[in-house]
């Protein structure tokens, strides 16, 4: 019997398995929708996708580069409970698919799916379902940037925060540990203190006029005559930049010097010009919907 792609859809509706997956499992039946799905639930497929509908906002978030510091990837991969994340095999998945994707440069979650796992001869889609009926929760690949370049990675608090830094600098200044050790604390600061932007160029024009609105109400507030209010504005415009702009801050290990300041200091060093492109910033659920679980109902549920 023949099948289409509606057919394919219509199967990945109705059990929540890839595309492949379907696509395999209406040919090994001819295009048989029930005995496809039967084909799924013996190979264990459709049993893991029961659990997709579950709530995963735990997990880890997760940052490395390869070991040239040339390319990077920050990823977010999710569980059901924070017991799960610490698992070493739950753990391991997350590191295979960060180096997937610094190996095959997917271009979103749904192709990385469908490349072949770091290190394995299955495919990350098929990897993922694995754990999920191993390790009994539902698990999901959230989100990931790759970068390429001279960068930097952190991970703060066993996967908490997962942060990627690029820095455009000579090669052989990047090579230096001085520096990696730079690259690791400027990754620091972006987790710790959670900037905005990057820097001032970086603030789009509507953000400075709302905060500039909100700052010139302030002072007249305050009894300030309007007239000045504005050169006001301007001089309290430079504490905005140093919350939400990276350089702008504060360096964290030593408050006296600015993250530009830190910066330039650390390329005088090491005897060439630094400059801080870009940085990814993800901490796990941030955004998700929480899991709320009632212990009390959860025992009850046990003993009767």
């Amino acid at each position: 019997m023949a099948f289409t792609a509606k057919d394919v859809a219509a199967l990945r509706e109705k059990t929540g398995c890839g595309m492949m997956d379907c696509k395999k499992a209406l040919t090994a039946s001819n295009g048989d929708m029930d005995a496809a799905i039967d084909f799924l639930r013996e190979k264990g497929l459709a049993a893991a996708t029961k659990k997709a509908g579950r709530i995963a906002a735990e997990g880890v978030a997760f940052a490395c580069v390869n070991d040239s510091a040339t390319v990077g990837v920050d990823i977010e991969v999710n569980a059901e409970t924070d017991f799960v994340a610490k698992n070493a095999d739950f753990q391991n998945f997350v590191n295979v698919c960060a180096q997937t994707v610094i190996e095959q440069n997917p271009a979103d979650v749904e192709a990385l799916l469908q490349c072949k796992a770091a290190g394995t001869e299955q495919t990350v889609d098929a990897l993922l379902k694995d754990k999920i009926l191993t390790i009994g929760e539902n698990i999901k690949i959230r989100r990931f940037k790759r970068l390429e370049g001279t960068v930097g990675a952190y991970v703060h608090a066993g996967g908490k925060i997962g942060v990627l830094v690029r820095f455009d600098a000579p090669a052989e200044t990047a090579a230096k540990e001085e520096f990696k050790e730079y690259a690791k604390n400027i990754a620091m600061q972006v987790a710790a203190i959670n900037p905005q932007y990057l820097d001032r160029q970086s603030v789009p024009a509507d953000v400075i006029d709302h905060e500039k609105t909100i700052l010139k109400e302030q002072i007249v507030n305050d009894g300030k005559p309007a007239a000045i209010a504005e050169k006001i504005v301007m001089g309290r415009l430079g504490k905005f930049y140093k919350e939400v702009c990276l350089v702008d801050q504060p360096y964290v290990k030593d408050g006296d010097l600015s993250v530009q300041k830190y910066t330039d200091e650390t390329a005088k060093a090491l005897g060439g010009a630094i400059k801080i492109l870009e940085f990814i910033r993800y901490e796990k659920g941030e955004g998700l919907e929480k899991r709320e679980d009632n212990f009390a109902d959860e025992i009850a549920s046990l003993v009767h």
